[in-house]
């Protein structure tokens, strides 16, 4: 089986993107830019930034499983309290991507709010994976 050098594919799909749109239409003063990379490069601004995409991805997610009638808006309910931790997003978030919108009234129906856990390597091989930080 090949080896996925995950760090390498990452960086791959990062280029394939192309350029950033640029967050503001107007130019910037130097001091604007300094502010900015500061906060931009803070580790409380990626934790802020991942939580609001996973807010966006459960949004969305949601919206689409109730038009496309795959589950009651009154049954969302039944995961409002995982929505309330960023923990329970994150991992709603995560079940979401994994699933499409038809399976929305199974993931509805379980609600659990099992915390997300690291997994364990396998003991025979070692660990080629590098975490990526957003």
């Amino acid at each position: 089986m090949e080896q996925i050098q995950l760090d390498q594919l990452a960086a791959r799909l990062e280029g394939a993107f192309g350029d950033a749109t640029p967050f503001t239409a107007r130019e910037l003063a130097q001091e604007d830019i300094d502010v900015l990379q500061r906060v931009f490069e803070d580790d409380g601004y990626r934790v802020y930034l991942q939580d609001q995409v996973n807010r966006q991805i459960i949004k969305d997610y949601l919206i689409n499983a109730v038009m496309l009638g795959h589950v009651p808006e009154q049954e969302l309910a039944a995961i409002a309290e995982q929505m309330t931790s960023r923990e329970g997003r994150a991992s709603l978030s995560l079940q979401m991507l994994m699933s499409g919108v038809e399976q929305a009234d199974e993931l509805v129906s379980r609600a659990d709010s099992r915390p997300l856990s690291r997994l364990k390597p396998d003991t025979g091989r070692p660990s080629y994976i590098k975490l990526i930080e957003n």
